[in-house]
C-alpha cells in the first residue's frame, strides 16, 4: 500500500511531484535555494547572473536524475542542490582561470595560462596523489575515484563495489578520505 502523500517529508513530496513532471515543483525549489546558491557564487568570483545559471543548472541535474531513476536522496534537497552548484561552479572557474585571456597595459595579450614551473609543480603534484591512491589499494582508490573524480552517487558506488548499502560506502568513503590525507600530508607543498 503507497504511503499518504500527507505523511510524507516535504523533500519526498518534492521528489513525488517531480517523478509526475510537475515543473512548478522546481520553481518552488528554485525559490527556496536562490539566496544560498547567489551567496556561494558572488563569494567566489561570480556574478548574480552566474549563480542564476548555477542554480538553474543544478536543477536540471536534480530534473533529470530524479526523472531517470538515478535519484537516491542522501540528504536534502537543499543539500543536494548547493553542493551540485558548487560542482558546477568550481569547475567552471578552474577552467576559465586556463582560458582567460587578458591584456596587459602596454596592449599585449596575457594568459593566464600556467607556465613552465607552474605546470611542473602542477605534475609534480598530480603524481603524489596518483602514488598516494595507489598505496591506498582497493577498494579504496576506486572508491574515491568513483565519488570525486565520477561523481557517482553513494548507491552507485556502494553497488559497484558490493558494499552493503550506501552508508557503508559512505563510511568507508571517510576513512579512505582520511587514509589519504594522511599519506599526502607533508607530501603535497602548501600553498598559503
Amino acid at each position: 500500500m503507497a504511503s499518504s502523500p500527507l505523511f510524507l517529508s516535504a523533500d519526498a513530496r518534492t521528489l513525488d511531484r517531480i517523478r509526475k513532471g510537475d515543473e512548478e515543483a522546481l520553481v518552488e525549489l528554485y525559490r527556496a535555494n536562490r539566496k544560498p546558491v547567489m551567496a556561494l557564487v558572488t563569494r567566489n568570483s561570480g556574478t548574480a547572473d552566474d549563480a542564476e545559471d548555477m542554480l538553474q543548472e543544478a536543477l536540471v541535474v536534480l530534473w533529470e536524475r530524479v526523472k531517470s531513476g538515478r535519484f537516491t536522496p542522501t540528504a536534502h534537497l537543499g543539500t543536494f542542490i548547493y553542493a551540485t552548484a558548487q560542482n558546477i561552479w568550481l569547475r567552471r572557474l578552474a577552467r576559465s582561470r586556463r582560458e582567460i585571456v587578458r591584456t596587459d597595459e602596454g596592449g599585449d595579450a596575457v594568459t593566464n595560462d600556467p607556465g613552465p614551473l607552474e605546470l611542473m609543480v602542477e605534475e609534480q603534484e598530480a603524481s603524489i596523489v596518483k602514488g598516494a591512491l595507489e598505496k591506498l589499494g582497493e577498494p579504496c582508490r576506486a572508491l574515491l575515484l568513483l565519488f570525486y573524480w565520477e561523481e557517482c552517487p553513494m548507491e552507485e558506488i556502494a553497488a559497484r563495489l558490493g558494499f552493503a548499502n550506501a552508508d557503508t560506502a559512505k563510511t568507508k568513503k571517510y576513512q579512505c578520505k582520511k587514509a589519504l590525507e594522511k599519506l599526502l600530508r607533508g607530501a603535497l607543498p602548501r600553498h598559503d
